[in-house]
């Protein structure tokens, strides 16, 4: 029996994917890039999960990509299990967060760049590694990676396939924060826990306005549920009544 899994548990609002393959410093298996699709399926179908972290155990985030057949590797080109798990999980409908430790290489840095957020420990290391393989980068992964850092700093991952530190991720835009390894988790789960008590009316309708994904009339449809929810009000009252808000509007039902 393989040791190679994605693991979740949920505690209250908060969902934890954690990517396990210790023989392998979590490098993802074919097996596990179809799994994952399959769970964010079910964990955005669950209404209490108002947020999403993916992390690595032992230590390590992901230290790539299991390569399989090269044959058909090349063969699936843009069309390969692993850009299909990453775009899953960039359209995840809650904000999914990265908490990264250790290595963050090849299809490590695709799940992290897939993620709306990304705290670092001190220790990690990040690379995108096609360059010395002689692939092409998917064109979906490439253009999300130069959104983030920028057309120059995505070159230079992409030509030299060098490592950078956590520190030079920062500045380069590919991290948030960067903090000790003991005070990572303690970090994640403050943000989780505020981002789970604001509006999901605004989490949500601010994730599809920056992802590009709502155009004119998304946009006013939600502006619609504003009006409709009551949302706003009850946010004013609290704030001024110098109370935590009881804000009730949740997702309508897909379909």
């Amino acid at each position: 029996m393989s040791d190679a899994e994605l693991t979740v548990t949920v505690a209250g609002p908060v969902a934890t994917v954690v990517i396990r393959n210790p023989a392998r410093r979590n490098a993802m298996t074919p097996a596990m890039w179809r799994q994952l699709p399959v769970l964010l399926d079910g964990l955005e179908a669950d209404p209490a999960v108002r947020v999403l972290v993916l992390t690595g155990a032992g230590g390590t985030f992901c230290a790539g990509a299991d390569l399989g057949d090269l044959d058909e590797l090349l063969e699936a080109g843009d069309g390969s299990i692993a850009v299909a798990a990453e775009e899953r999980l960039a359209a995840f409908g809650r904000p999914t967060v990265a908490a990264i430790e250790g290595a963050c290489v090849g299809g490590g840095c695709q799940l992290a760049v897939a993620c709306d957020l990304r705290f670092a420990a001190a220790d990690a290391r990040f690379g995108v590694p096609p360059a010395r393989l002689g692939l092409v980068y998917p064109a979906p992964t490439t253009r999300r990676l130069a959104r983030l850092v920028g057309p120059s700093a995505a070159k230079h991952l992409l030509f030299t396939s060098e490592l950078v530190d956590a520190e030079r991720a920062l500045r380069i835009g590919l991290v948030d924060e960067v903090l000790p390894a003991d005070a990572l988790a303690a970090r994640v789960a403050a943000v989780t826990t505020t981002i789970a008590e604001r509006s999901r009316l605004t989490v949500a309708a601010a994730k599809e306005i920056v992802d590009g994904r709502a155009d004119a009339d998304r946009i006013a449809w939600w502006h619609g549920q504003v009006r409709e929810s009551g949302e706003a009000r009850e946010g004013i009252a609290a704030v001024t009544g110098r109370r935590l808000p009881r804000f009730g509007w949740t997702p309508p039902a897909a379909g």
